[in-house]
């Protein structure tokens, strides 16, 4: 157990995939995995473990933002064994062609929390990285489910109501394709722990046609996503 977790130490499997959204980790739970087991609710942040394809893999939500993110991320690794997360989100798009329900797969994230980062590894970089390995597997696997990728740098933003432009973003972040809440935590928790992980994405709205989705199509239609990331178990 740890201050955040309430699972026994061999709950989680080497791979991890998690959402934000507690609803969206208990979606995948109930609709794609086999011999489920709820391993922790503490703060009802919803974790699971199961089976897909016969492999054992676990779902786990994260909540919103690096703080938390990183919270979660840190004790999975540091203290359960796991090897590898993919964070399975939901984006808002810089770009006009990058449309809802397009999939996103970050490059790199653009962070502004560089106090996060440099309380981990003692350094303020703005640009935090994936793992080079699981990006080439989640590009492997695209290619082989046929779905497209569009790959980029990510927006790690602090607030998620700003008075900031989507110029001034765009500038800040050196052209980012999409922006999150998580990833730039997630990287930064990895590289400090010789981890892996990557940055699967979503596009939920569009900040230039001003397209949206609701909090139940985000919950229970990114299929494609989580189809992509749950195919990485014959990995692990």
């Amino acid at each position: 157990m740890t201050p955040h977790i309430s699972a026994k130490k061999g709950d989680f499997a080497k791979l991890v995939l998690m959402p934000g959204d507690p609803l969206r980790a208990k979606y995948i739970a109930d609709n794609y995995l086999k011999n489920v087991k709820l391993v922790s609710s503490v703060r009802n942040v919803l974790m699971y473990t199961g089976e897909y394809n016969g492999k054992k893999v676990s779902v786990c939500a994260s909540g919103m933002g690096v703080a938390s993110i990183g919270i979660y991320s840190y004790e999975l690794f540091n203290f359960y064994g796991v090897e590898a997360i993919v964070r399975i989100g939901s984006a808002g798009s810089f770009k006009a062609e990058l449309k809802n329900y397009d999939l996103v797969l970050a490059n790199d994230a653009y962070g502004e929390n560089v106090a996060f980062r440099d309380a981990l590894l003692r350094n303020k970089d703005t640009i935090a990285k994936p793992s080079k390995k699981l990006n080439e597997l989640i590009e492997k696997n695209a290619k082989k489910l046929n779905k497209k990728l569009n790959i980029g740098r990510v927006m790690s933003e602090e607030a998620f109501y700003s008075d900031k432009s989507i110029e001034e973003r765009l500038k800040n972040s050196g052209n980012a394709i999409c922006v999150e809440m998580e990833s730039y935590g997630l990287f930064s928790v990895a590289e400090r722990l010789n981890k892996q992980a990557a940055c699967l994405l979503t596009i939920s709205d569009n900040l230039i046609t001003k397209e949206y989705t609701t909090s139940e199509e985000r919950q229970n239609s990114f299929n494609g996503m989580m189809e992509l990331a749950l195919s990485l178990v014959e990995y692990y």
